[in-house]
């Protein structure tokens, strides 16, 4: 429907830090599991999902893949492709679709701002955040709290010394 605004990644970035200030000074209201919750996730099925086929895992993490939501992927990779990738930068599991991360590599180009959070590791999505709102998540904190078990870069460094 609305994917074609993808290509144009630039401008979605502009929209997202938009979207982020105006919704900032609410913060203190805006929680999982409060009053504007199910409000939060309808709108961002119906926006997320026309712009970016979103898969509503909760840990939205658009603007650091070039606004490519990295869930498409069949594999459901989150930090970057698979081998498998075809020469023609296809995927490897559905040969007619263009794989996510040739897609979020090539707009993660034209992101001014953002566009070298494609180089950062992330960490593995919480599925317990499934079909709750991103927004809700990152202003209250959950979206940056790794699951169980995961131990970030920054930790890995600490226990090395």
């Amino acid at each position: 429907m609305l994917r074609w605004l993808q290509n144009f990644p630039h401008f979605l970035q502009v929209l997202y830090d938009a979207t982020h200030h105006a919704l900032a000074p609410f913060r203190r209201w805006l929680k999982p599991r409060g009053i504007v919750e199910k409000t939060f996730i309808v709108a961002e099925e119906i926006t997320k999902g026309a712009l970016f086929n979103c898969q509503m895992c909760g840990q939205c993490v658009l603007h650091s893949t070039g606004m490519t939501c990295p869930m498409n992927c069949p594999k459901n990779l989150r930090n970057g492709p698979c081998g498998g990738v075809r020469a023609n930068g296809h995927c490897e599991i559905i040969p007619e679709m263009r794989c996510v991360w040739v897609q979020a590599w090539e707009r993660s180009r034209a992101m001014p701002k953002y566009g070298d959070d494609i180089f950062n590791v992330l960490p593995p999505v919480n599925r317990r955040l499934q079909n709750t709102s991103a927004w809700l998540n990152e202003f209250s904190g959950i979206a940056q709290k790794n699951p169980a078990g995961w131990i970030d870069a920054q930790h890995i460094s600490t226990i090395q010394r």
